[in-house]
């Protein structure tokens, strides 16, 4: 253990003096509020339509439906052109064309031919790609419809106001903390998927570096492989907690002014933490050692990460699958990917979030990883052992399982 502790303190004090370390740091949160922002910017002008035109002899509904579809903030400026109006289509294709044209759209209402039978809608964007203008578009048609049938059947304007008004919900008799279960699910998803990633692959260039200036074979004079490999495994992840805890601190610190004094909470709780502190070192564990072990067989970095994706398959996999699990944590495909071992740390504490199972499943996963790691830990060290001398050569899958022979 004093070996292994040294090689760990080698590890976490000349990454944590590095520069990088700290531009890392900075840089990355940064990074991220920016692309936040930025979504949130663009996301925000996203289907913003400010003119549009309609075609219709129906005055009345071009109206009602430039009121629906104009919101609190900003109102969208709606010309009307009678059907019969010649060559008004070919006039607002051309419109649409024109880059000084501020139209973003146009809609054609065709009547029906039978009486008492709904008319068709046909909407022409600027942008054929523009799916959140025509769903608002779409929206603002059903309640322009339902207002006029409405209003028609004898009801005043306060009582379809009311009635059409947006429903709240709300937790009966207990604070809502759907919106905590629902960001806490997802941001320390993408945490641990990120640390996961990032600092196992750290593991696994630090001994390639080593390999490279052959310093490997200075250390195993007074070193065991093994010692080396925990050492490293050790030492990388105290430095990924170290950042990690730097951001979350900062990040809690930062939220925590914005709400002060709002009912929202967005925190996870005191065991949802626990949880979240288990399974990413046990998800560290499993990933960084399997990095170890594709360190040792690699020779060059150019090697590694044609590797890389390895490590990345069941990651991408629970990306895959996240949004489905948040929904409906108790689905059969949720509890089968919540123990399968490289993919438990992240599904099974995303349950845990948003679902409820048993203790007993918790636990099962939980003996599961661990035996999962000491096998993956026991199978690394012996392809350490060998791989870290090897230079220069590409091993197949016949060889590694004779360096297990070997060892």
């Amino acid at each position: 253990m004093h070996n292994v502790w040294l090689i760990a303190k080698r590890e976490y004090l000349e990454r944590i003096r590095a520069k990088s370390f700290l531009i890392m740091t900075l840089l990355i949160p940064l990074l991220m509020g920016g692309i936040l922002f930025g979504a949130v910017l663009v996301n925000g002008h996203s289907g913003s339509m400010s003119h549009i035109a309609v075609v219709t002899d129906d005055q009345q509904f071009a109206t009602d439906f430039g009121t629906e579809l104009s919101g609190k903030e900003r109102k969208v400026a709606v010309d009307v052109y009678p059907s019969a109006e010649p060559g008004i289509l070919t006039t607002l294709d051309a419109q649409l064309k024109a880059k000084e044209s501020t139209l973003d759209g146009y809609l054609v209402v065709v009547p029906s031919t039978v009486a008492g039978a709904r008319a068709t809608f046909q909407w022409q964007p600027r942008s054929k790609a523009d799916v959140i203008g025509r769903a608002r578009v779409a929206d603002a048609i059903g309640a322009t419809l339902t207002r006029e049938k409405l209003t028609h059947s004898g009801m005043g304007a306060k009582e379809v106001n009311a009635l059409l008004e947006p429903v709240h919900l709300e937790s009966a008799g207990r604070k809502d903390t759907s919106v905590a279960a629902f960001g806490s699910a997802y941001g320390m998803f993408f945490l641990m998927y990120f640390v996961i990633l990032f600092y196992g692959m750290n593991v696994a260039r630090s001994i390639i570096e080593e390999k490279t200036s052959r310093i490997f074979e200075v250390l195993l004079a007074t070193i065991r492989p093994e010692e080396m490999l925990a050492g490293k495994v050790i030492g990388v992840g105290a430095v990924g907690l170290t950042q990690v805890g730097i951001w979350i601190a900062v990040a809690l610190a930062a939220i925590q002014s914005q709400l002060m004094g709002k009912d929202i909470h967005i925190f996870p709780s005191f065991s949802q933490t626990v949880f979240f502190i288990v399974f990413f070192l046990l998800g560290y564990l499993l990933y960084s050692s399997v990095a170890a072990a594709l360190g040792a067989i690699a020779s060059s970095e150019q090697e590694l990460q044609q590797m890389n994706i390895f490590l990345m398959l069941p990651l991408i996999a629970c990306s895959a699958v996240i949004f489905g699990i948040v929904t409906n944590p108790e689905t059969t495909m949720a509890k089968a990917f919540s123990f399968f071992p490289f993919c438990t740390p992240l599904i099974m504490y995303t349950r845990i979030v948003v679902g409820k199972p048993t203790p007993f499943a918790i636990g099962l996963s939980i003996v599961d990883l661990v035996l999962t790691i000491a096998i993956v830990l026991w199978i690394a060290s012996r392809i350490y052992r060998v791989g870290i001398l090897m230079y220069g050569k590409k091993p197949n899958l016949p060889e590694i399982m004779r360096w297990l022979k070997y060892s």
